[in-house]
């Protein structure tokens, strides 16, 4: 009897040490896991890891007394080569409009099954319609087969309006709302928030929650409240933008000038394609840099490859070090002290002198990659437009950021004050002068502005082996 429960007893233990599989004889050897070589994404450069010094080459023509140098080290990261143009950005938004309308076929469709459509809700398979989302984006009335007119007629009064200056239809832009989820981790990381091991749970205090969603007449509604923190998914905040560039900011920015045939053709034409994209706001960005990651993590899912790091916007040490090329102490990206080559010709797209506009070859942007690249093989990284970070602003951001990736974020709520909207802003752009384009050159725009002359590019942390 007694050997009975002795064996009763051991097998479990035996059990719990030999596991599911015989790893390395009972010596700690690791799991076998798969070569990986991290992708490299199309459009984008391998910035290598490096230390530099963060902050002016030159006196501080706005006398701010709040800019200061700092020795700082970033880690490597991919870079996009050029700005995000109009038709990059145009694949972000039909990807909403068609998401949008194959969302509102499944409601009508599902909705003959209301369990059915209440199990669909509760598994979260209603956002995205992932099944399809790798199909090219060809007209979505070629792709789907709709039965029913009523249902056509009722899509095509939702997402197109008339335009009576052309007699044809247009896409009813306030519709193209991007709904998304985001962690975070600013938050979860705090030491309030932090999991007690040792109990096996949250500490019994209050987070902010952040959700957004749209409501029947396609307005967006944003809450902010206090939940009890129990588990990582109360730090999952969502999020709902509406993606399509503010075109009118081309009429809005400049008093008494006649801006109209940009506002009407600069993101619709496809002259314009190869453009960097303006009129964007920095949530507008971030939402892209969200979207873009789903985009690719579903293709990697869907060959049985690794998922890879998000793409985001840059931090500003990164869009600064990337900016100097490796050069140290260089005013401007191409690495001298001045604006125009040996010949007279401009290096970048900027306001020289006292407003001609056109003496460096355009009026308003130009063409991306129309100017040398710096010695990383980026463009425009000065002048044509400037570009959003992730970075918060702060005069005295330098004074208190670490120097091994230095960043400050803050998440502003819908109800803070304009001046914790405030994101920095780098690179001078086609209508800035040329102390805007050095790269040390800081200053900001509010999170929820949209300009003529702010872009955007998305970086990605590097994770490859050495």
């Amino acid at each position: 009897m007694k050997s009975l429960l002795k064996l009763v007893f051991f097998t479990p233990a035996l059990l719990m040490f030999t596991g599911c599989g015989n790893y390395g004889n009972g010596e700690l050897v690791g799991i076998k896991q798969k070569e990986w070589f991290e992708p490299s994404p199309y459009g984008m450069l391998l910035i290598d890891r490096g230390s530099f010094t963060m902050g002016p080459s030159d006196q501080d023509a706005t006398w701010a007394f709040n800019s200061q140098s700092k020795t700082v080290s970033v880690e490597s990261f991919w870079m996009d080569a050029t700005e995000i143009t109009n038709s990059e950005y145009h694949q972000f938004t039909n990807w909403v409009l068609d998401s949008l309308q194959r969302l509102m076929i499944y409601k009508y469709d599902i909705g003959k099954d209301p369990e059915a459509f209440a199990r669909h809700n509760r598994n979260g398979d209603i956002l995205y319609l992932n099944e399809e989302q790798n199909i090219p984006f060809l007209n979505w009335k070629e792709r789907i087969n709709l039965r029913n007119e009523e249902v056509r007629a009722g899509l095509d009064s939702i997402f197109y309006i008339d335009d009576f200056s052309t007699g044809s239809k247009m896409i009813n832009a306030s519709r193209l709302n991007y709904t998304y989820a985001d962690f975070d981790y600013r938050q979860a990381a705090l030491k309030a928030n932090k999991f007690d091991p040792l109990r096996g749970r949250y500490p019994q205090v209050s987070i902010r929650k952040d959700t957004s969603f749209q409501a029947q007449d396609g307005s967006i509604i944003n809450q902010s409240r206090n939940t009890a923190l129990s588990s990582r998914n109360d730090f999952i905040q969502t999020k709902t933008i509406n993606v399509y560039p503010d075109t009118m900011s081309w009429v809005r920015d400049f008093t008494y000038a006649y801006n109209e045939p940009y506002m009407k053709m600069y993101f619709s034409h496809a002259g314009y394609s190869q453009y960097p994209v303006v009129g964007v706001t920095w949530e507008q960005a971030a939402a892209f840099c969200h979207w873009r990651t789903m985009y690719k993590n579903a293709f990697q899912v869907s060959k049985g490859e690794p998922m890879v790091q998000n793409f985001r916007l840059p931090m500003e040490s990164e869009w600064e070090y990337a900016a100097r090329g490796g050069r140290r102490s260089s005013m401007y990206p191409w690495g001298g002290p001045y604006t125009r080559k040996a010949n007279g010709c401009f290096l970048a797209n900027f306001k020289p002198a006292r407003g001609n506009y056109t003496s460096d070859g355009h009026m308003i942007t130009a063409k991306v990659a129309s100017y040398p690249p710096n010695d990383f093989g980026l463009y425009d990284m000065a002048g044509n437009v400037a570009e959003w970070t992730q970075t918060a602003y702060s005069p005295s951001t330098t004074s208190f950021v670490h120097d091994m990736n230095p960043d400050y974020q803050y998440n502003a709520r819908i109800d803070d004050s304009p001046i914790m909207k405030r994101k920095v802003v780098r690179g001078g752009s086609w209508k800035d002068v040329g102390y805007f384009l050095q790269c040390g050159t800081q200053t900001y725009e509010y999170q929820d502005e949209a300009r003529s002359f702010i872009g955007f590019r998305c970086v990605r942390t590097f994770i490859g082996p050495e």
